[in-house]
Protein backbone atom coordinates (compact mmCIF):
# COMPACT_ATOMS: atom_id res chain seq x y z
CA UNK A 1 0.00 0.00 0.00
CA UNK A 2 1.26 3.69 -0.58
CA UNK A 3 2.30 6.05 1.65
CA UNK A 4 -1.19 8.12 -0.18
CA UNK A 5 -3.31 5.11 0.81
CA UNK A 6 -2.15 3.92 3.93
CA UNK A 7 -4.56 3.66 6.78
CA UNK A 8 -3.26 6.68 9.13
CA UNK A 9 -3.00 8.86 5.71
CA UNK A 10 -6.61 7.98 5.03
CA UNK A 11 -7.47 9.36 8.22
CA UNK A 12 -5.64 12.83 8.22
CA UNK A 13 -7.37 13.64 5.17
CA UNK A 14 -11.22 12.67 5.71
CA UNK A 15 -13.39 15.17 5.86
CA UNK A 16 -13.77 16.90 9.57
CA UNK A 17 -17.16 15.90 10.15
CA UNK A 18 -16.09 12.20 8.73
CA UNK A 19 -12.81 12.48 11.47
CA UNK A 20 -15.59 13.30 13.69
CA UNK A 21 -17.61 10.29 12.87
CA UNK A 22 -14.13 8.09 13.12
CA UNK A 23 -13.57 9.60 17.09
CA UNK A 24 -16.91 9.06 18.00
CA UNK A 25 -17.16 5.29 16.85
CA UNK A 26 -13.10 4.96 18.53
CA UNK A 27 -14.45 6.67 21.59
CA UNK A 28 -17.86 3.91 21.77
CA UNK A 29 -15.36 1.07 21.03
CA UNK A 30 -13.21 2.03 23.70
CA UNK A 31 -16.22 2.18 26.38
CA UNK A 32 -17.91 -1.03 25.00
CA UNK A 33 -14.40 -3.19 25.54
CA UNK A 34 -14.62 -1.62 28.82
CA UNK A 35 -17.64 -3.02 29.80
CA UNK A 36 -16.68 -6.39 28.08
CA UNK A 37 -13.93 -7.20 30.40
CA UNK A 38 -15.81 -5.98 32.95
CA UNK A 39 -18.83 -7.23 33.16
CA UNK A 40 -17.11 -10.84 31.91
CA UNK A 41 -15.48 -10.49 35.47
CA UNK A 42 -18.57 -9.91 37.37
CA UNK A 43 -20.57 -12.71 35.99
CA UNK A 44 -17.49 -15.28 36.34
CA UNK A 45 -17.52 -13.99 40.42
CA UNK A 46 -21.48 -14.25 40.27
CA UNK A 47 -21.68 -17.93 39.00
CA UNK A 48 -18.68 -18.64 41.24
CA UNK A 49 -20.64 -17.32 44.38
CA UNK A 50 -23.45 -19.01 43.46
CA UNK A 51 -22.02 -22.42 43.26
CA UNK A 52 -20.01 -21.92 46.36
CA UNK A 53 -23.61 -21.21 48.23
CA UNK A 54 -25.33 -23.76 47.01
CA UNK A 55 -23.11 -26.13 48.63
CA UNK A 56 -22.88 -24.80 51.70
CA UNK A 57 -26.98 -24.03 51.87
CA UNK A 58 -27.75 -27.58 50.48
CA UNK A 59 -24.94 -29.28 52.24
CA UNK A 60 -27.72 -29.63 55.17
CA UNK A 61 -26.15 -27.47 58.14
CA UNK A 62 -28.25 -24.96 60.34
CA UNK A 63 -29.79 -22.39 59.03
CA UNK A 64 -29.71 -20.09 61.52
CA UNK A 65 -25.61 -20.96 61.52
CA UNK A 66 -25.35 -20.27 57.96
CA UNK A 67 -26.98 -17.20 58.24
CA UNK A 68 -24.39 -16.17 61.09
CA UNK A 69 -21.72 -17.20 58.63
CA UNK A 70 -22.42 -14.66 56.18
CA UNK A 71 -21.08 -11.27 55.88
CA UNK A 72 -23.27 -8.15 56.33
CA UNK A 73 -26.13 -7.52 54.08
CA UNK A 74 -24.28 -4.64 52.14
CA UNK A 75 -21.12 -7.21 51.74
CA UNK A 76 -22.71 -10.11 50.31
CA UNK A 77 -23.81 -10.42 46.80
CA UNK A 78 -26.40 -12.77 44.26
CA UNK A 79 -27.92 -15.79 46.25
CA UNK A 80 -25.92 -15.29 49.22
CA UNK A 81 -27.89 -11.61 49.94
CA UNK A 82 -31.33 -13.13 48.87
CA UNK A 83 -31.30 -15.85 51.31
CA UNK A 84 -29.71 -13.11 54.49
CA UNK A 85 -32.68 -10.81 53.48
CA UNK A 86 -35.20 -13.63 53.55
CA UNK A 87 -34.26 -15.64 56.28
CA UNK A 88 -33.33 -12.04 58.40
CA UNK A 89 -37.42 -11.17 57.79
CA UNK A 90 -38.66 -14.85 58.73
CA UNK A 91 -36.86 -14.75 61.57
CA UNK A 92 -38.49 -11.02 62.89
CA UNK A 93 -41.86 -11.79 61.76
CA UNK A 94 -41.65 -15.00 63.71
CA UNK A 95 -40.22 -13.46 67.01
CA UNK A 96 -43.12 -10.60 66.31
CA UNK A 97 -45.65 -13.70 66.99
CA UNK A 98 -49.38 -13.76 65.33
CA UNK A 99 -50.85 -16.97 64.32
CA UNK A 100 -51.11 -16.42 60.68
CA UNK A 101 -47.88 -18.52 60.05
CA UNK A 102 -48.28 -18.48 55.86
CA UNK A 103 -47.74 -14.39 56.40
CA UNK A 104 -44.67 -14.95 57.70
CA UNK A 105 -43.53 -17.14 54.98
CA UNK A 106 -45.31 -14.67 52.92
CA UNK A 107 -43.39 -11.39 54.26
CA UNK A 108 -39.56 -13.64 53.63
CA UNK A 109 -41.34 -14.04 49.74
CA UNK A 110 -41.52 -10.62 49.57
CA UNK A 111 -38.39 -9.95 50.96
CA UNK A 112 -36.40 -11.84 48.51
CA UNK A 113 -38.33 -11.49 45.78
CA UNK A 114 -37.34 -7.24 46.24
CA UNK A 115 -33.45 -8.76 46.57
CA UNK A 116 -33.86 -10.72 43.33
CA UNK A 117 -35.16 -7.84 41.68
CA UNK A 118 -32.08 -5.53 42.52
CA UNK A 119 -29.70 -8.54 41.68
CA UNK A 120 -30.92 -8.80 38.40
CA UNK A 121 -30.99 -5.06 37.97
CA UNK A 122 -27.35 -5.12 39.01
CA UNK A 123 -26.27 -8.06 36.96
CA UNK A 124 -27.90 -6.09 33.52
CA UNK A 125 -26.36 -2.97 34.33
CA UNK A 126 -24.74 -1.70 31.01
CA UNK A 127 -25.60 -4.28 28.86
CA UNK A 128 -28.38 -1.69 27.63
CA UNK A 129 -25.36 0.37 26.72
CA UNK A 130 -23.64 -2.63 24.60
CA UNK A 131 -27.06 -3.18 22.62
CA UNK A 132 -27.35 0.19 21.73
CA UNK A 133 -23.57 0.63 20.26
CA UNK A 134 -24.33 -2.82 18.76
CA UNK A 135 -27.25 -1.84 16.99
CA UNK A 136 -25.98 2.00 16.09
CA UNK A 137 -22.56 1.92 15.42
CA UNK A 138 -23.06 0.57 11.88
CA UNK A 139 -25.62 3.49 11.05
CA UNK A 140 -22.83 6.18 12.37
CA UNK A 141 -20.54 4.22 10.20
CA UNK A 142 -22.60 4.71 7.28
CA UNK A 143 -23.30 7.95 7.61
CA UNK A 144 -19.77 9.00 7.68
CA UNK A 145 -19.42 6.92 4.30
CA UNK A 146 -22.24 8.45 3.03
CA UNK A 147 -20.59 12.11 3.59
CA UNK A 148 -17.30 11.28 2.19
CA UNK A 149 -18.73 9.59 -0.83
CA UNK A 150 -20.75 12.37 -1.12
CA UNK A 151 -17.64 14.88 -0.53
CA UNK A 152 -15.87 12.92 -3.26
CA UNK A 153 -18.19 12.80 -5.39
CA UNK A 154 -19.17 16.63 -5.31
CA UNK A 155 -15.05 17.24 -6.13
CA UNK A 156 -15.41 15.24 -9.12
CA UNK A 157 -17.83 17.69 -10.78
CA UNK A 158 -14.89 20.18 -10.72
CA UNK A 159 -12.94 18.71 -13.13
CA UNK A 160 -13.28 17.87 -16.40
CA UNK A 161 -11.99 14.51 -16.63
CA UNK A 162 -12.00 11.82 -13.77
CA UNK A 163 -9.62 8.79 -13.01
CA UNK A 164 -10.32 6.12 -10.49
CA UNK A 165 -7.33 7.86 -8.66
CA UNK A 166 -8.59 10.81 -8.51
CA UNK A 167 -11.74 9.36 -6.37
CA UNK A 168 -10.49 5.99 -4.80
CA UNK A 169 -8.56 7.54 -1.71
CA UNK A 170 -12.10 10.00 -0.94
CA UNK A 171 -14.28 6.48 -1.36
CA UNK A 172 -11.54 4.38 0.80
CA UNK A 173 -11.02 7.25 3.85
CA UNK A 174 -15.36 7.32 3.49
CA UNK A 175 -15.42 3.29 3.90
CA UNK A 176 -12.93 3.39 6.94
CA UNK A 177 -16.02 4.78 9.02
CA UNK A 178 -18.16 1.74 7.96
CA UNK A 179 -15.40 -0.57 8.82
CA UNK A 180 -15.11 1.39 12.05
CA UNK A 181 -18.49 0.85 13.22
CA UNK A 182 -18.54 -2.37 12.13
CA UNK A 183 -15.37 -2.52 14.27
CA UNK A 184 -17.22 -1.67 17.39
CA UNK A 185 -20.70 -3.17 16.99
CA UNK A 186 -19.61 -7.03 16.13
CA UNK A 187 -17.78 -7.35 19.93
CA UNK A 188 -21.18 -5.27 21.18
CA UNK A 189 -23.53 -7.85 20.23
CA UNK A 190 -21.95 -10.53 20.66
CA UNK A 191 -21.43 -9.48 24.18
CA UNK A 192 -24.53 -8.41 24.74
CA UNK A 193 -25.95 -12.15 23.41
CA UNK A 194 -23.84 -13.82 25.93
CA UNK A 195 -24.21 -11.72 28.76
CA UNK A 196 -27.72 -11.78 28.45
CA UNK A 197 -27.60 -15.76 28.27
CA UNK A 198 -25.26 -15.92 31.29
CA UNK A 199 -27.92 -12.93 33.11
CA UNK A 200 -31.06 -15.18 32.58
CA UNK A 201 -29.44 -18.36 33.45
CA UNK A 202 -28.50 -16.70 36.81
CA UNK A 203 -31.71 -14.86 37.90
CA UNK A 204 -33.41 -18.23 36.92
CA UNK A 205 -31.22 -20.20 39.90
CA UNK A 206 -32.27 -17.13 41.99
CA UNK A 207 -35.92 -17.17 40.97
CA UNK A 208 -35.63 -21.30 41.85
CA UNK A 209 -33.71 -20.70 45.19
CA UNK A 210 -36.33 -18.50 46.05
CA UNK A 211 -39.19 -20.86 45.71
CA UNK A 212 -36.83 -23.97 47.18
CA UNK A 213 -36.13 -21.39 50.29
CA UNK A 214 -39.59 -20.40 50.36
CA UNK A 215 -40.76 -24.36 50.78
CA UNK A 216 -38.15 -24.81 53.41
CA UNK A 217 -39.64 -21.61 55.68
CA UNK A 218 -42.89 -22.90 55.42
CA UNK A 219 -42.34 -26.44 56.56
CA UNK A 220 -40.45 -24.65 59.90
CA UNK A 221 -43.28 -22.47 60.32
CA UNK A 222 -45.63 -25.37 60.46
CA UNK A 223 -42.94 -26.85 62.81
CA UNK A 224 -42.79 -24.07 64.99
CA UNK A 225 -46.62 -23.73 65.22
CA UNK A 226 -46.96 -27.87 65.89
CA UNK A 227 -44.55 -27.13 68.48
CA UNK A 228 -46.93 -24.78 70.35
Amino acid sequence: MSADMSIVSLITNASVLVQLVMLLLLVVSIFAWTIIFTKSKTLKTARQELASFEDRFWSGGDLARLYEQTGNHSEVRGLERIFKAGFKEFVKLRQQGGPDQMAIVEGAQRIMRVNLNREADSLETSLQFLATVGSTSPYIGLFGTVWGIMNSFRALGNVQQATLAMVAPGIAEALIATAMGLFAAIPAVIAYNRFRTDVERLVSHYDSFVEEFTSILQRQAHTSLGEK
